[in-house]
């Protein structure tokens, strides 16, 4: 079964909207009042591509994100899982740190053994990053020989860095290693995919999210359509389920283990 979580950046749409989203914690943490109870399940991202692109660290402790993850669980409610506090391997992300793809593979699995031993009872799930397709495998491998995860026994593993990629190339060889990882029965969700990457990849993944429905509503606005597209929920609902249409249509949610959840 294949879920896809809508991003979104209004906190409020989650007491309001009925289908799997995708919240930011850099969203969440601007909020100055009460939080809406959720009326679907959601997934919390962690903000690192913020963090790490503001700062070139995290300034949030492992210890302050735990209590952060545990308020939103409790609160908003219908929370399946949460991000850890990763280091995504981007060039630009790298130039910031000023770190390597390793250090940063290393920096990632450290923060989730940290996390689990804070609290073994929140649903944070391990992520593994890379930019060359080999780095997948074997940020896979430092998991298990190196921090004693097996990343086979967790029921969901989120992969980073996939969306910000330029040429064809590089995707298809990323592509190609998640799915031989999907056949050795590694759950994964694809953080961000674009339409393209989902027809690829849907069959291979358990979940995904994008939010580039608000990119399409400005663009949209900007040329003369109705106004504030990339602030509407009803435009977001409508490109979802454009999004799962077109999929369905070309074949992607007809893969073999890609039967999609609309709700």
């Amino acid at each position: 079964m294949f879920t896809f979580y809508l991003g979104v950046h209004r906190p409020n749409w989650l007491g309001e909207l009925d289908v799997p989203l995708f919240v930011s914690r850099t969203t969440l943490s601007a909020l100055k009042h009460k939080y809406p109870r959720a009326s679907a399940r959601w997934a919390l991202d962690s903000g690192g591509f913020t963090e790490l692109h503001r700062h070139g660290k995290w300034t949030v402790t492992p210890a302050e994100y735990v209590a952060e993850v545990r308020r939103y669980s409790q609160e908003i409610g219908m929370m399946e899982w949460a991000a850890p506090q990763d280091w995504m391997v981007e060039p630009r992300a790298r130039r910031k740190t000023g770190f390597t793809t390793i250090e940063h593979q290393q920096a990632t699995c450290a923060n989730f053994v940290e996390l689990r031993a804070l609290a073994p009872d929140l649903p944070i799930i391990p992520v593994i990053q890379g930019w060359k397709a080999q780095d997948y495998l074997r940020h896979v491998e430092i998991y298990d020989q190196l921090w004693g995860v097996d990343l086979f026994a967790e029921p969901l593993v989120g992969v980073g860095s996939v969306c910000r990629r330029e040429g064809g190339w590089s995707f298809m060889n990323v592509a190609s290693v998640l799915r031989s990882l999907a056949k050795r029965g590694l759950r994964m969700h694809g953080f961000g995919l674009s339409k393209a990457a989902l027809h690829s990849l849907c069959g291979s993944l358990a979940s995904s999210d994008s939010m580039a429905w608000s990119a399409s509503g400005r663009d949209r606005s900007r040329r003369g359509g109705e106004s504030n597209l990339q602030n509407s929920p009803e435009y977001a609902l409508g490109w979802r389920m454009g999004l799962l249409n077109d999929l369905a249509q070309k074949g992607g949610l007809h893969q073999e283990g890609c039967e999609v959840a609309f709700r």
